[in-house]
């Protein structure tokens, strides 16, 4: 009895051990590759599955997307350029079996794969162009790269340069250049500044002329107007004066015009002149002369003796 209970114990552990090794519970990003007696019989999972612990291997699979690191590799470029460069691959597995199955290490096939892929695709571009269409190189060597990955049931996802290294002779080449290009740069924006600032000032002296012209302009303007203004007043008070004049004439008596026009001559005979001025109409100026002599004939002293009337203005006789 007590041996039966011996085999009956020994039977339940060989049968909980080999539950334990029959059951598995594969996670939602993994994959289980089985193998029943060398025969793949295909991808399970995820949540539970049961094995024969016997008969059947597996091979767990990673669905997600993981990423390989290619170290520096020297390439040389198709202007003879030896460079240095490093890059992460991106791949995720889309066919867990033929991972397994057509490939036995895929982190070191990927790795030597795309040092080769590296090699092909700088060979084909000039320095110049590695340097500066880095997307375009990671384009081509994610292409190559999935090209050849497709039949391990992997996809190249992505392609990320992360440093190119020249060699030291281009790098201080490029050093000089750049340093040539900030100089160029700088004076550029130099005369460029130096060109908007003449422009402004040359606003300015326009608009400053402009305004200064029209300033004289307006005051041209109104000294005229003022000009004017002051001419037609002068020439209203030289108008109401002639009135007031030819007014005055029409009624005074011919003789005080006559003796006015004779003190007028005579005031122009005194000047210091040697030029005499006679009046065009001297007969008529005779005439009223001697109307006005027979009016007043003689005048008589206290003497008693009579002289005739000085017209002259010099007091002689």
């Amino acid at each position: 009895m007590i041996v039966a209970f011996s085999v009956s114990i020994a039977v339940l552990a060989v049968l909980v051990l080999v539950a334990s090794r029959s059951a598995r519970i594969i996670r939602e990003y993994q994959r289980v590759v089985l193998f029943r007696l060398g025969r793949s019989v295909g991808a399970k999972g995820p949540g539970l599955i049961f094995i024969n612990p016997i008969t059947d291997r597996i091979s767990l699979v990673d669905l997600r997307e993981l990423f390989l690191e290619i170290p520096h590799q020297t390439a040389i470029t198709k202007d003879n350029a030896a460079i240095s460069i490093d890059f992460i691959m991106f791949y995720k597995v889309l066919d867990p079996v033929m991972s397994v199955v057509q490939v036995r290490d895929f982190s070191g096939a990927a790795l030597n794969i795309a040092a080769t892929t590296l090699r092909s695709v700088v060979g084909e571009m000039t320095l110049d162009d590695v340097l500066s269409k880095r997307e375009e190189m990671n384009n081509a060597l994610r292409t190559k790269l999935d090209d050849v990955t497709e039949r391990w049931g992997v996809k190249v996802t992505n392609v990320e340069v992360r440093e190119i290294n020249p060699p030291p002779a281009v790098q201080e080449a490029m050093t000089r250049q750049m340093s040539a290009e900030r100089t160029r740069r700088a004076v550029v924006t130099e005369s460029e500044g130096q060109r908007q600032a003449a422009i402004t000032v040359a606003e300015g002296q326009k608009q400053s002329a402009i305004l200064a012209a029209e300033g004289q302009r307006q005051a041209v303007i109104l000294a005229a107007e003022a000009e004017k203004t002051s001419a037609v007043l002068r020439a209203q008070g030289l108008a109401g004066a002639l009135d007031a004049v030819t007014g005055s004439a029409h009624d005074a008596d011919p003789n005080t015009m006559a003796l006015q026009y004779l003190d007028a001559l005579r005031q122009m005979a005194s000047a210091p002149s040697t030029k005499f001025v006679l009046p065009m109409e001297l007969t008529n100026l005779l005439a009223g002369v001697r109307n006005l002599a027979e009016q007043f004939p003689t005048t008589t002293s206290k003497s008693g003796s009579s002289k005739p009337i000085d017209i002259s203005g010099n007091g002689n006789g």
